[in-house]
């Protein structure tokens, strides 16, 4: 999966490389030979992937709220494509500090876009959301992309609000029927679901914490037991984000819309089930199921429909749930007992698994 090399050397300024799916898309844009720079804070956890990785690329840690720290590396730097990962991403710390989590989701999405629109060599921006962006009603069908945006938490209403700050700027300055006359950007927004890979040590999420609790040698205790969820793992989402930006660096006005990535229905499992198989790789997990009472709420039940990525991209899956929830487990025991990073030997097995339509 080389995406036409249309990465090969371009500028791309990465936020939010320090975090989980950040880090994973700058290990993989730097593959691609891409000329990455990074604007984050700090890597949120010890350890952390980003760490971890020790990738030779500019790093900047500053706050995506500085607009003049912001515009200084937009300035200097002059990317040519911008993915936006920066954000505040967990439901239960958006529920501790709502200020910040729209401040940063909604607000620092707005310098991230003010900043491509004054910045000349800007072509491509993609900016990365969340399923959770959708007015959640609980239907069984999966959401489309032209479902309404709500959001029942702080954190859910931010990547709304995200949304809905994208389509704006890309009717208001952006506009696709205007591309090439007035302007030279594309907009696109991106949203995924839940994403499991190895290197995720944040709080409140569910691999971490099974991940956690089994290097201490303890017992997980998980919450929402019965929450059902598709899971896919992060490459798969970096994938179409990658091909999204790739449409938009071939001038093709079309692709800047929003796109949902995420697998296929067999992928829905309750909290419970993924528990249970995470044994099978690793038989050091131990865990109890509980239900919290009062806790904030969180969605029972949340999917996407990615017929339209699957049509107009070409975007499918590379892995099934076995091979995802494997690779996963995997990488954090060869950490754990060895000392290893897996991450290159991912990468590679999910191009490869993605040429041949699956994994070989």
């Amino acid at each position: 999966m080389t995406f036409s090399d249309i990465y090969q050397g371009k500028k791309v300024l990465l936020t939010g490389h320090t975090g989980f799916k950040g880090s994973w898309l700058a290990f993989w844009l730097q593959r691609l030979g891409a000329d990455v720079c990074g604007y984050s804070l700090p890597a949120p956890t010890e350890p952390s992937h980003w760490s971890l990785l020790n990738l030779d690329i500019r790093s900047e840690i500053a706050d995506i709220r500085d607009v003049q720290r912001l515009e200084n590396v937009f300035c200097g730097f002059q990317p040519e494509v911008v993915f936006h990962l920066a954000a505040q991403p967990l439901v239960r710390a958006s529920y501790r500090d709502p200020i910040e989590t729209y401040s940063t989701n909604v607000m620092g999405t707005l310098n991230v876009l003010e900043m491509c629109r004054k910045t000349e060599s800007v072509r491509a921006v993609v900016n990365v959301t969340s399923d959770k962006c959708y007015e959640n009603r609980e239907w069984k069908r999966g959401y489309c992309e032209d479902d309404p945006m709500g959001g029942h938490d702080p954190y859910s209403s931010s990547k709304g609000c995200s949304e809905l700050l994208t389509a704006s700027y890309r009717k208001s300055f952006f506009n696709n029927a205007m591309f090439g006359k007035t302007h030279h950007v594309l907009l696109a927004s991106c949203r995924a679901g839940n994403v499991v890979g190895g290197g995720d040590w944040a709080e409140d999420r569910l691999i971490p914490d099974i991940m956690r609790a089994t290097a201490d040698g303890k017992p997980v205790e998980i919450r929402n037991p019965s929450a059902t969820r598709p899971w896919q793992h992060v490459l798969e989402a970096l994938s179409g984000y990658l091909l999204v930006g790739q449409r938009l660096l071939e001038n093709k006005p079309q692709y800047a819309e929003g796109w949902n990535f995420g697998p296929a229905e067999e992928s829905d499992f309750p909290v419970s089930k993924v528990v249970e198989n995470t044994k099978r790789y690793w038989d050091r997990i131990d865990y109890r199921l509980v239900q919290t009472a009062g806790a904030p709420q969180e969605a029972a039940l949340l999917k996407l429909n990615c017929t339209k990525a699957r049509e107009q991209l070409g975007w499918t899956s590379a892995w099934d749930n076995a091979t995802t929830f494997k690779r996963t487990i995997d990488w954090y025991r060869e950490y754990y007992e060895n000392g290893t990073v897996r991450t290159d030997s991912d990468l590679i097995a999910y191009v490869d698994g993605s040429r041949c339509g699956n994994e070989k």
